[in-house]
């Protein structure tokens, strides 16, 4: 394991119906491929040894003792393989026969687990041949000569982990086993199964095993049987998935006549974090009768080079493929739904938003406008205000004036220029140091204008600022950071720009199309500082502070998992994939954490604001963080790195 990470596999062998030998290499094959690929546990299906539809063969003496004895074949051929395997084969303890889990590492048995669950409906008829693990209290079975933990109150623990076992049908049922290994502390569970196919089935059961990953706040990895099974009556596709609280992260392919290893690494670290901030997890241990589970642990002396496989996406906050627009949209209403709640209750018929022609102004205009046209309120109502400083250029002021126009909003200018020079007179400061004075005092004159407007309107100030401006504290104290309600504080920068994008395709007609095209266009800045030769911005923000996918990168694993600068580089470098030096990541790494820490203060009084995503920085909300914080130990690692 590495910052957490375990890499685990789901292999689909391809077998011949109670052909144990067959089985047994198949099963050899790919668990070295596994081991040679630094798998770390390797799950089979159901039954593997023997094949799964075997029906009244497995009656059959000799087919239960071929497959015990080539259990104990493949047992003795990987004494050197530290892989941990989980394979599926009857047991037969007295007079019973168990479809059982055979768990496995360096040639020696570690545990059985029987299955609890037996379908005997429809095409299913394993109580025909099979005994529950209901059906015993036996602890102990003597399998290949050793004698093993027996029963389904076995957990394994493989360095850092823990895991359980279940089989097929135990998923299925109202209180899977799997529930009561998780709340006992299996971070990871696998399941051997041999699901047969049907229409519509396959999207159940991706549900099923996203669903019950969720519930278990655990990782997943499900492996049912394929290619070589009978189909007299049916057919098996192979499914090889694994999960990860809710998410698929890796999925065979479905009726594949080869042999399959689906690999991938489960987050362990991240796991216990949800655990961890979840009060509600451990209630279900009162609320689940569970047995007293023995632990059985694995061998951990290995030397695995880890390596990522599975996708980390650079950009976190943001929906991939068909899910974007819907997402999108879902985003949208929260805002638009929140803001319209604020003016039902406070009875306000006005709004007030500075425009400046970027996007975080943008997108708080396009969801006021769908909020006074949902409540039929004219949109006249809202006063769009543009307030030319030091800094505007003629693309944000052409920009912001033609957006305010084109969607029908109220527009009033006013300069802020010579209310600036006049206040720079009054304090003594010279206009000629363009410093953080000279800055926070356009930002904190364009707040006065919005709260006086409003007051003389009996209006309401909108907020703009976005989440990762939050993040980093980029926001001027009692200037921008503040409002009456601020409709974009969940929305972090780099998802900002899709949401005005998805309003641009699909909301807004044509012609503010091309306004809000060049507006996504536009670099972000405050433009507080006056502009270069041509008249252009002067002032990028991302010069900086650094890049806001970087800075949204990191806020996402900081706040949502709690993991450590160490571990946010190593995913940094290996998500945006040479984008970025390692060391541009570092220095950016290291800013964040500076300014994340130092400018708490500022998110110790936000104004209200919907939550939209996984992480909030409202003290109300998500982010209770004292403002004198130390930020010494996480800066120290960084210096290390």
């Amino acid at each position: 394991m590495k910052y957490g990470f375990i890499k685990v596999a789901a292999a689909i062998p391809a077998v011949k119906v109670a052909d144990c030998r067959l089985n047994q290499e198949a099963i050899d094959r790919l668990l070295k491929d596994a081991f040679e690929q630094q798998v770390e546990i390797v799950c089979f299906p159901e039954l593997s040894l023997t094949a799964y539809t075997c029906g009244d063969l497995f009656h059959q003496q000799l087919l239960v003792e071929e497959a015990e004895k080539e259990l104990d074949k493949l047992l003795k051929e990987n004494v050197a393989i530290s892989t941990v395997g989980i394979i599926g084969l009857p047991v037969k303890l007295g007079n019973q026969l168990f479809n059982s889990a055979v768990v496995f590492q360096n040639g020696k048995i570690l545990a059985v687990i029987p299955k609890t669950y037996l379908p005997n409906y429809n095409e299913f008829y394993e109580k025909r041949w099979f005994a529950s693990a209901l059906d015993t209290d036996a602890k102990e079975v003597i399998l290949c000569g050793q004698k093993v933990p027996f029963g389904t109150d076995v957990l394994l623990k493989y360095q850092n982990t823990t895991f359980g076992i279940e089989l097929c049908e135990d998923l299925w049922v109202a209180v899977p086993p799997s529930s009561r290994h998780a709340v006992n502390g299996a971070q990871l569970i696998f399941n051997l199964s041999a699901s047969d196919e049907n229409i519509g089935k396959h999207d159940y059961l991706k549900s099923l095993v996203t669903q019950q990953s969720a519930r278990c706040i655990a990782g997943y990895v499900y492996a049912s049987s394929g290619f070589g099974e009978s189909t007299t009556d049916l057919v098996f596709a192979g499914n090889a998935l694994i999960a990860e609280n809710g998410s698929m992260i890796a999925s065979s392919k479905r009726f594949s006549f080869d042999e399959q290893l689906v690999i991938s690494e489960i987050d362990i670290e991240k796991l216990s974090n949800d655990r961890q901030k979840n009060s509600a997890f451990q209630l279900g241990k009162r609320q689940i009768d569970s047995p007293d589970y023995r632990i059985v642990e694995c061998d951990s002396l290995h030397h695995f080079t880890f390596s990522l496989t599975r996708n980390i996406s650079p950009f976190p906050f943001i929906p991939v493929g068909k899910e974007l627009d819907e997402r999108c949209g879902e985003i949208f209403n929260i805002q638009v739904s929140g803001l319209a709640t604020r003016l039902v209750h406070t009875g306000c018929k006005t709004v007030v938003i500075g425009i400046s022609g970027g996007l975080d102004s943008t997108l708080a205009l396009l969801v006021c406008v769908k909020t006074f046209d949902k409540l039929n309120i004219p949109r006249e109502n809202i006063l769009g205000i543009t307030m030319p400083g030091f800094g505007t250029t003629g693309r944000t002021y052409n920009n912001a004036v033609h957006l305010i126009k084109t969607l029908g909003v109220t527009l009033k200018e006013i300069n802020i220029k010579p209310a600036c020079e006049q206040h720079f007179q009054d304090i003594g400061h010279s206009a000629d140091i363009h410093d953080v004075t000279y800055e926070n005092t356009q930002a904190r004159e364009r707040t006065q204008i919005l709260m006086n407007i409003a007051n003389k309107h009996n209006g309401m100030v909108l907020g703009t600022g976005d989440l990762s401006e939050l993040a980093l504290g980029w926001a001027t104290y009692n200037g921008d950071h503040m409002s009456m309600y601020g409709v974009n504080a969940g929305i972090p920068k780099t998802l900002v720009r899709y949401l005005v994008k998805y309003v641009a395709d699909s909301q807004v007609q044509s012609y503010a199309q091309n306004t809000l095209y060049d507006i996504l266009d536009t670099p972000v800045s405050p433009e507080l500082l006056p502009t270069d030769e041509k008249g252009e911005i002067a002032q990028k923000t991302e010069d900086l502070v650094g890049p806001y996918e970087l800075h949204d990168f990191f806020l996402y694993y900081t706040v949502r998992f709690g993991f450590r600068p160490s571990k946010i580089y190593y995913l940094a470098k290996y998500s945006f994939g040479g984008k970025y030096t390692d060391e541009i990541i570092l220095k950016w790494l290291k800013t964040f954490f500076r300014r994340f820490f130092n400018q708490q203060f500022k998110r110790s009084c936000l104004p209200d604001g919907p939550k939209v995503g996984s992480i909030n920085l409202s003290p109300r909300g998500d982010w209770r963080m004292p403002s004198d914080a130390s930020s010494r130990m996480w800066l120290e690692e960084i210096d290390i790195l």
